[in-house]
Order: C-alpha cells, then sequence, then structure tokens
C-alpha cells in the first residue's frame, strides 16, 4: 500500500451524481463496476443514488480505478461558503465627529436621566416584638413593638398578625387599623415621629385550649411610594398557653420580688395602655395566686408548701 492510500481515511462520503455522471460518460454499465469493485449492482445503484453515502477506503480506490479517475473526483465536496459582503468604508468627514459627539451628548444625558429617576433607598428600619412567656385563656398579656434601628425619620407602617380570635384591647400609639376578626393591626407612624416602641394589650381567646400556643407575626413596610421594603419582626413571636399570670417568668405560681422588679421596668414602658398595678401588688402581696375560670382572672392565694427540709420559697 502505497503512502498515498495511507492518508485516506477508512470511510470516505461519496459523491453519488458525481458517480453516476462519469460513469454514464464513460459508458460503463453497473454491472461493469460491480464485477471490478467486487459487489452488487445493487450497491453500485445505492452508491449513486446517496443511499450508501459513506463507503470503505478498499472500495473508493477501487472504483477509482474502475472509473479511471482521480479519487478526488468522486469525494462529497464541502460546501463553499459566500464571501461576506464588503462594507463600504465610511468617509470620516466632519459630519462623523458631528455624529460622534451628538451621540455622546445623548448617552450622558440618558445616564443623567436615569439617575435622577432612580427613588432614593427605602427607610432603614428594624423591630424586636417582646412578648410575655405565658397568657391563661380569657387574660390581658403586654406586647411591645421596639423599633431597634432606624436610619432616618422617614414614616412607615407597622402590621401585627394576632393569633386567632386573640383580640387588641388597647394600644399607643391607637391603631390606625383594627379588624379583630382577622386579627390584624396596622399603625400609621408619620415621618418626624422619633417613637422607640409601640405597645398593645391584647386579651387572649376565652375557649383556647390550655397547652397550645399563640403564635404572633408582624412586618414593617418603609420606603417611598416607589419603592417598598418590607421587614419581617424578629424577636418573640410564640406564647405558652396556661394558667400563669405574664409577670411570672418562670411559671411557679407566685411573683418573687425579681419577677415584680422586672414587670415595673414592662409597666414604665408600656406608657399609653393600662395596666392594673394594684392588682399585680395584691398577687405579689399574696405569695401566690390561681386562675379562675369562672372569673376569668387570677385571684390571690398561698403558695404551695415546700416538702420537708427544702429552703423556703
Amino acid at each position: 500500500m502505497n503512502r498515498k492510500s495511507l492518508e485516506i481515511p477508512a470511510s470516505i462520503c461519496l459523491d453519488g451524481a458525481a458517480l453516476k455522471r462519469i460513469r454514464e460518460g464513460k459508458q460503463l454499465t453497473q454491472l461493469y463496476v460491480s464485477k471490478v469493485v467486487g459487489v452488487t449492482t445493487d450497491t453500485v445503484s445505492r452508491w449513486e443514488n446517496n443511499r450508501y453515502p459513506s463507503m470503505r477506503r478498499e472500495n473508493a480506490l477501487k472504483l477509482a480505478n474502475a472509473l479511471e479517475v482521480a479519487l478526488e473526483e468522486l469525494l462529497r465536496k464541502p460546501p463553499v461558503a459566500a464571501p461576506p459582503a464588503p462594507v463600504p468604508a465610511l468617509s470620516r468627514g466632519p459630519w462623523y465627529l458631528g455624529l460622534s459627539l451628538a451621540l455622546a451628548i445623548l448617552s450622558v444625558l440618558l445616564v443623567a436621566i436615569v439617575l435622577q429617576r432612580q427613588p432614593p433607598p427605602p427607610a432603614s428600619i428594624t423591630a424586636v416584638r417582646v412578648l410575655p412567656s405565658f397568657a391563661a385563656p380569657g387574660a390581658i398579656i403586654p406586647v411591645q413593638v421596639r423599633l431597634t434601628h432606624r436610619a432616618d425619620e422617614g414614616g412607615f407602617i407597622l402590621r401585627e398578625y394576632l393569633p386567632k380570635g386573640w383580640k387588641l384591647v388597647q394600644a399607643n400609639p391607637p391603631a390606625s387599623s383594627l379588624d379583630n376578626d382577622n386579627g390584624m393591626v396596622r399603625w400609621i407612624i408619620k415621618s418626624g415621629d422619633a417613637r422607640e416602641r409601640i405597645v398593645y394589650l391584647v386579651q387572649v381567646d376565652r375557649s383556647v385550649q390550655k397547652g397550645s400556643a399563640g403564635i404572633f407575626q408582624g412586618e414593617i413596610v418603609a420606603g417611598s411610594a416607589d419603592s417598598q421594603a418590607a421587614v419581617p419582626v424578629q424577636g418573640e413571636g410564640r406564647v405558652a398557653v396556661a394558667p400563669i399570670l405574664w409577670a411570672d417568668l418562670d411559671g411557679d405560681g407566685q411573683i418573687d420580688d425579681a419577677e415584680m422588679l422586672q414587670a415595673s421596668y414592662t409597666v414604665d414602658e408600656m406608657a399609653g395602655v393600662h395596666i392594673d398595678w394594684p392588682e399585680l401588688e395584691r398577687l405579689w402581696n399574696a405569695g401566690g395566686y390561681r386562675w379562675d375560670d369562672g372569673k376569668g382572672r387570677f385571684m390571690p392565694a398561698k403558695p404551695p408548701e415546700s416538702p420537708p427540709g427544702a429552703p423556703p420559697r
């Protein structure tokens, strides 16, 4: 085998139309070609109709010898792409410089318009909710939403979503919108109002099951009319339903001195809403309390006796 045959790939693409044209031009029959190449006349016919678009290198060389032509004349030629149309050169005369300058000015103007029309960034404000740990069915509990970060004095709207069946009783500032049936309360705080917290009292649903939990959710919407951002209220969102007073932090059925001190801070922070401080004092002085389902309130009670040998409570 010569070097030229080694450079031909093992399988080549045959041009059937060229094969038929050359064979008929030399007045050769398909039978003759099939005998020389060593294939059937049906195979030659399939080659000419491009039903066998590829063939082995050995058969291609035999076919070229049978037709007495160079092998390249039987191969399928790749399509020749038309050359790209020449782009007419632009004469960079004075008009070209004027057009370039006009486009540059237009680009600057468009950028300035876009920057001018961009809305200012929304006011940055975050809030944290403070809840008591416990809430008795039918009792009233205090809730605070502390405004922990305000980048400016822009206005905002606070939305609070109360547990189902729980009702807002009183709020400072008063609620701008109240839907107790669906448990949604909204406050509109206008620009320049630099208050640090929003406080309100909620009455627990009397039919709520003890051992369940009340879930609070909320968000603050701040920003301009064109660009608003809703930020979820962080902090506490779950209150355990149990016959325990909100000021009883450890839930042991009595209010000790440390808990009463903390309750006094809460009352001060809840300015603008009414928390019955004399009632807290009465329960504190009694040493203990119990929840009366019939009356829907806490009643003074003696603290449970400590077992023998245990330190006094």
